[in-house]
């Protein structure tokens, strides 16, 4: 069977020599004679591929030595949690940007903890746009300020960086994450799941700076202290080591392409290309604002829900997988993270066209 454009907001498409070299290593990975599946986190055999994870990311995406990274399970969701828990520390306050249903979910989980106040809004355009903010949106005394930057629903992603000043910025890049060069030293924390843009469902990563770490309340679970995960190298307890190797195969996978730089270049001719087609017609209506409109997951619709329904339908018997769009947006959505090939982006356009022509609205 050939394989499929599969453009699912996730778990998503994975480059295929990466899939190749897992392939490749399922049965025995080296010499050891076991599939890293099989291996114990604590073996000689492990130890190196989780360090040279951890290295090959700090590398792809020029982290600080001043930050940690962790190698954690629970989904980007768990992290909702874990973020006022370990830093909502000091005034027990914390400002969220509301930009899609992932930031207000997080929103709604940190109001169990502490003073958690809506700094910003985009819900009364549909989140069709990223809210503005400046300084002065943010209460001098929060804790942190929380943007999810790329919301995955809605199709749109933050082209700015929020200015906060001195109150440490975090950051939910679960969908945008190594898709461009993005400055660390921005932001006080980031955290993504890794279904997307780096491994299968199951891996968390977190960047964190330092001095942000070691002031979890202490009725934080064992499991979501930020500090615990750092002092015990990701081991806490067992890490998901199969999607820990392959992550460590995708970091080698765009450092290979030439890095960041040379990532962001494709994802952009990608995007470009399905952009400008909406953009030259009007029988698809692209409903995000076009500052806001993220590189990883575009949005559109036909106006007809039955049309929608159809498009979705007949892309998918043309090998054009997942392009429903999520229930509380309908249309299509046509997620093209890191792994979609340019030639997926060609087939959708040229589907996009015949289709437009066989149905005429």
């Amino acid at each position: 069977m050939n394989r499929v454009y599969n453009f699912s907001a996730g778990p998503s498409m994975l480059p295929l020599t990466v899939l190749e070299q897992a392939q490749k290593d399922l049965l025995c990975y080296g010499d050891t004679g076991m599939s890293v599946m099989e291996m114990s986190h604590r073996s000689p055999a492990f130890e190196p591929i989780i360090a040279d994870a951890e290295a090959k990311l700090r590398t792809v995406m020029s982290i600080p030595d001043n930050y940690k990274v962790l190698f954690l399970q629970g989904g980007a969701s768990t992290q909702f949690a874990a973020v006022p828990l370990n830093l909502m520390n000091k005034n027990k306050k914390a400002d969220y940007i509301l930009s899609g249903q992932f930031s207000t979910k997080a929103f709604q989980e940190a109001q169990k903890y502490g003073d958690v106040v809506a700094a910003a809004s985009s819900k009364y355009v549909n989140f069709a746009k990223i809210p503005e903010t400046t300084r002065e949106s943010f209460r001098p005394d929060a804790d942190y300020v929380h943007i999810c930057y790329n919301n995955t629903i809605y199709g749109t992603k933050f082209n700015y960086i929020p200015d906060t000043g001195d109150i440490p910025l975090v950051a939910d890049m679960s969908s945008c994450i190594i898709s461009e060069p993005v400055d660390v030293s921005k932001f006080g924390m980031i955290y993504a799941g890794a279904q997307k843009n780096m491994a299968p469902a199951g891996l968390t990563v977190v960047i964190i700076r330092e001095d942000l770490l070691g002031n979890a309340r202490p009725d934080t679970p064992a499991m979501l202290d930020y500090k615990l995960a750092a002092d015990n190298g990701s081991m806490y307890n067992t890490p998901p080591c199969w999607p820990i190797y392959v992550a460590k195969l995708v970091y080698e996978w765009i450092l290979d392409l030439g890095g960041l730089e040379k990532m962001k270049e494709l994802n952009e001719k990608k995007a470009n290309l399905l952009y400008d087609y909406l953009d030259s017609q009007d029988y698809y209506v692209a409903p995000v604002e076009k500052a806001s409109r993220s590189m990883m997951n575009v949005t559109f619709v036909t106006g007809d829900a039955d049309l929608d329904k159809k498009f979705a339908s007949e892309a998918g018997a043309q090998g054009l997988k997942n392009l429903k769009g999520h229930r509380s947006v309908g249309g299509m959505r046509a997620s093209i993270y890191n792994a979609m090939p340019y030639e997926g982006v060609e087939a959708l356009v040229a589907f996009m066209k015949d289709f437009a022509a066989k149905n005429p609205k």
